[in-house]
């Protein structure tokens, strides 16, 4: 088992966890929890290029990496883990966030100890859940990734924390009770009558063994449970109420690692295993999907807390995403991958900055600031970056993840999905709009408080995690190539043929 580097994945989670545990004080804390997510950056890192020299090398299986141990005999339950290109860019995007994170919570008060355990607990899941190709520990890993949720903003959230907890808490386990019964439908009719039923994903999808009537009951099951956790319209109130509760670094990874769960798992088990189904509804959630993209951005518009403002623009956002993947071709496909990339570490800027501007102003409210360029110029300047990566400037991700989307919209012909494309393609000039608006109350103009003069710009560990993640906004805004190359190979001919895609 120890010889597959997937399974560190989750090896060094746990690690961590006893490490905290064991720790005395708030520098032994913060050198365990920083020491961790560097160790699986690293790692993330070392697969990536290995991974892609495999691939360089002629290696075409749908899955690298593979291994699995048997856990639950009777239900055939196995520890079944791989990754492809997709897996991959999500292990990327996971550990930067939790690095950044990290650091962005280096002055966390009260119960530190308790903050970190919670945290690296729900990391543990989302790093389970992205190597996992098991359906059951798949959804075990989920659910570990969403309980600690709960306590995250129950105790060290603001505002009205207890009603934001509870609220995400019961949307998303509302979504979690019908992915349970999807994937359980899944498993009873997971190979033909007479073998025996299976969990693990590669083994359903060539199989094949899901009848067309069976199809069209499961995935609405499938596609809303993950789509609850992707902010889809109407089941995304929870996600502003919660965002504009949780502290920084419970932001960063709620809305940069922990919605993609959703877009993710919608094309790894609705989409893959029931390409039928998602041939004939994908209409129904490609309306759905497009309410959230134009919703959130109005929304946006409306909103005086910062939090708020980036919270319903994180639902016209991820909205993009599960919009593209119901376009069911290549082009769009690639796009929603590299808009998860893109949201992900935009909104994890975002996030901190806001918690950063919070922490000396106290306040979010944009009506109440004002000339924060004079006053902490460095912040200033970073959130104009990150502001400018949300509207679509070239050379930042938004840019190139938005137009894949668009133009793999736009191929095809039909009426309805280039009316639906050109209905999304409104919330460019929405979210143009709010940036900006926000942009020139916030930073420029005259300074709305004197006592505010007498504030200080970013320490040195704000300025590490805010610049990691303008160096990875610009790194795939300056290098997409690369990142469309990495996501390519899950798009090989021979998965379209199991997905039946074009």
């Amino acid at each position: 088992m120890f010889s597959n580097p997937l399974i560190y994945f989750v090896v060094i989670p746990l690690l961590m966890l006893g490490g905290l545990a064991l720790c005395r004080n708030i520098k032994q804390i913060r050198a365990v929890a920083v020491t961790g997510s560097l160790a699986l950056t690293a790692l993330s890192v070392w697969l990536l290029v290995d991974y892609l020299g495999l691939r360089a090398a002629g290696v075409d299986a749908p899955m690298l990496y593979t291994g699995s141990w048997s856990w639950f005999t009777p239900l055939n339950i196995n520890l079944s883990v791989g990754v492809d290109g997709i897996s991959i860019a999500m292990l990327i995007l996971s550990s930067i966030i939790l690095l950044t994170g990290s650091f962005a919570s280096w002055k966390i008060e009260p119960h530190t100890k308790d903050f970190f355990l919670w945290l690296i607990l729900l990391s543990t899941g989302v790093f389970g859940f992205f190597i996992s190709i098991d359906l059951f520990t798949m959804f075990m890993f989920y659910e570990v990734a969403l309980i600690p949720m709960y306590l995250l903003i129950g105790v060290w959230g603001s505002g009205n924390k207890n009603y934001s907890a509870m609220k995400l808490t019961l949307m998303l386990m509302g979504g979690s009770a019908f992915l349970m019964l999807g994937l359980i439908g899944i498993y009873y009719h997971s190979a033909p009558e007479g073998q025996p039923l299976t969990w693990d994903l590669l083994e359903i999808a060539q199989n094949d063994s899901i009848s067309r009537g069976w199809q069209h009951f499961l995935f609405p099951m499938t596609f809303v449970g993950f789509g609850v956790l992707g902010a889809m319209f109407p089941f995304h109130t929870w996600s502003p109420d919660g965002h504009a509760s949780a502290p920084t670094a419970v932001s960063m990874l709620h809305a940069g690692v922990l919605m993609k769960l959703g877009g993710y798992g919608c094309f790894r088990v609705a989409i893959y295993l029931m390409p039928q189904a998602a041939n004939d509804l994908a209409w129904i959630f490609l309306i759905l999907t497009g309410i959230s993209v134009v919703y959130g951005a109005f929304s946006a518009c409306v909103q005086t807390d910062l939090k708020y403002i980036n919270a319903y623009s994180s639902v016209s956002h991820c909205g993009l995403v599960l919009f593209a993947i119901l376009m069911l071709n290549t082009t769009a496909m690639t796009g929603a991958i590299m808009q998860m990339l893109s949201h992900g570490l935009m909104t994890a800027l975002f996030f901190a900055l806001i918690g950063m501007i919070y922490g000396r102003t106290h306040t979010r409210d944009i009506r109440q600031m004002g000339g924060l360029m004079k006053i902490m110029p460095f912040l200033a300047v970073c959130y104009v970056i990150a502001g400018m990566a949300s509207l679509g400037l070239p050379g930042l991700s938004g840019f190139v993840a938005e137009m894949t989307i668009f133009v793999g919209s736009f191929e095809h012909a039909d009426m309805f999905h280039r009316v639906f494309t050109i209905v999304a393609c409104c919330s460019i000039v929405i979210t143009a709009v709010y940036i900006l608006r926000v942009v020139g109350k916030l930073l420029f103009g005259p300074v709305y408080d004197e006592h505010h003069l007498a504030l200080t710009d970013a320490t040195w560990w704000e300025r590490t995690s805010t610049i990691t993640l303008i160096i990875s906004v610009a790194a795939i805004g300056c290098f997409p190539n690369f990142f469309a190359d990495l996501i390519k190979f899950t798009f090989s001919p021979s998965i379209f043929a199991v997905i039946g895609m074009n």
